[in-house]
């Protein structure tokens, strides 16, 4: 009787078409990267190989191969409950980003260390500037208001040497300030990135987290948030428009220190709130980028305060 293969999964045409997760998981090259993933990895009901994704330790050890494997991450943790993020997804964030400054650049996608990136909230798993620095050698800042988080960042850079001189983690000590105290005075970014708080309080994280738990066959009242995640990863006052909004009347007072701002809006009906909240601020120019995960549809709006005269200035100035 012969054994069959686990089938090939779809290519994941949403994805952008740079995200090198379209093809789906190679497990046989995820547990050559960390062999401990082989104890989670098994055949769905589609006949494809598969983690657990209720599973937060199957979770936590596919995304430590995924960034070892594609992003050359060695020892990649975070502290027990913390956000542990789906990589494909914060990949596309950053392909997308990438085509936002490829606009300002005659087509061509500009790399290395004259790119200045800001992740607002890099959380304790610090993917994006893992991957942002992997595929276009960027350098970033990130910042959090966790010590925790923080601490974990720099727990990820000590254990890669080579990313030393790329990265900057920054603790953001006031609560109600977001860009305040971490744009210093002389610096300037090309991007600031955020993934911010989705929901407005702690039942309502529980509440779509229980949704989420049933949809993957969980019945039960779960005891954890989906992919863990602290207070400040998931909720604050507001929600997200709430937060995104704060986001936008602070970032006008840095508007010639940054070439794009930009964020991840989640709820389609929060846009209303950021596009008032930009139009109030007077930025020059404002785009809406939508981005697809297998049903989800995401996207992320950008903004600038510099006039296209100044946008070449910048670019004349900062990435030759």
């Amino acid at each position: 009787m012969s054994i069959e293969e686990p089938k090939k999964p779809a290519e994941k045409e949403n994805m952008h078409h740079r995200n090198g997760h379209r093809q789906g998981y190679d497990f046989k090259q995820l547990c050559k990267a960390v062999p401990e993933l082989k104890a989670f990895v098994g055949i769905n009901k589609y006949g494809s190989e598969s983690v657990d994704f209720t599973n937060p330790d199957a979770v936590k050890t596919l995304n430590k191969a995924l960034l070892k494997s594609v992003y050359g991450v060695d020892g990649w943790d975070i502290p027990e409950g913390y956000l542990c993020p789906p990589i494909p997804g914060r990949a596309d964030y950053i392909h997308y980003v990438a085509d936002l400054l490829r606009e300002n650049n005659n087509g061509n996608i500009p790399k290395g260390n004259k790119i200045h990136v800001l992740d607002i909230g890099m959380g304790a798993n610090c993917v994006y500037p893992l991957i942002g620095n992997s595929v276009y050698k960027w350098q970033f800042t990130g910042t959090d208001i966790d010590p925790v988080a923080v601490r974990s960042a720099k727990n990820i850079v000590a254990l890669n040497k080579e990313l030393e001189s790329s990265m900057d983690f920054r603790l953001q000590t006031g609560n109600d300030h977001i860009f305040t105290g971490m744009i210093r005075p002389g610096e300037r970014f090309d991007l600031t990135i955020c993934n911010p708080p989705f929901h407005g309080s702690f039942k309502e994280a529980q509440d779509a987290t229980a949704t989420k738990w049933k949809k993957l066959g969980v019945m039960k009242k779960p005891t954890l948030l989906n992919f863990g995640g602290q207070k400040n990863e998931l909720w604050c006052k507001g929600g997200e428009a709430g937060f995104i909004r704060r986001m936008v009347d602070e970032s006008a007072q840095f508007a010639q220190q940054c070439l794009w701002f930009t964020t991840l809006v989640s709820k389609k009906d929060s846009l209303p709130t950021v596009y008032n909240a930009l139009k109030w601020n007077k930025a020059v120019e404002v785009k809406t980028v939508n981005m697809a995960h297998g049903q989800k549809t995401s996207r992320f709006v950008a903004w600038t305060y510099l006039t296209p005269d100044e946008q070449l200035e910048w670019r004349q100035k900062f990435w030759k």
